[in-house]
């Protein structure tokens, strides 16, 4: 006899009835005990992952709908920023670039304050909330802004600047610093 022919299930039901008769009572019981055990579970059980499916449906439309937004978002500034021909970021990114190849060093330091607040104001067209800079680079998320280290750390700098009285800033540091403000602006398309 082979194996299939032992889990036939046409003769395992045909069978039924009379293996039931021949059954003491007590395994009849237990087995409709262990029945009820399994429904009282498989519903709740189904119920939950039902309840799983439509959360998990649902809350990927939500993030998705805001990432689209978000892309949106970037899209019209991106947009708008052309149609006026970047006039007014492109005059003030030449005015920070003029400050900061200066020999003067306040111009330096003028140079990054202006580009910090250049990133406030890009920030806020991009729909960032905060009080500052600082709780706006927060909110953003890294897959949103691929230059958010450099942002950081720009206005990290810009910080220490503001709230340190023996930062010392030289030359090459204000360029490089200033580098990274243009990797945001540019992945903004702002200039």
């Amino acid at each position: 006899m082979d194996v299939a022919s032992y889990f036939d299930v046409g003769k395992i039901v045909a069978l039924a009835p009379e293996l039931l008769k021949s059954a003491p009572p007590y395994i009849i019981e237990g087995a409709a005990r262990i029945y009820g055990i399994i429904v009282m579970i498989s519903i709740p059980a189904s119920v939950a992952l039902l309840f799983g499916i439509f959360y998990s449906h649902f809350g990927a439309k939500a993030v998705e709908k805001k990432a689209d937004e978000k892309f949106a978002a970037h899209v019209e500034m991106a947009n708008n920023e052309k149609a006026k021909g970047n006039s007014e970021h492109t005059n003030r990114w030449k005015k920070i670039l003029e400050m900061v190849s200066s020999a003067n060093q306040s111009d330096w330091i003028r140079s990054i304050i202006e580009a910090d607040i250049m990133l406030d104001e890009v920030l806020e067209k991009a729909g960032y909330q905060g009080e500052g800079i600082g709780e706006k680079l927060k909110r953003v998320e890294k897959g949103d802004l691929q230059s958010l280290d450099s942002a950081w750390e720009a206005h990290k700098v810009r910080n220490a600047i503001a709230h340190e009285p023996n930062f010392a800033l030289n030359q090459h540091e204000a360029k490089r610093v200033i580098e990274l403000y243009r990797k945001v602006f540019a992945e903004y398309y702002v200039i």
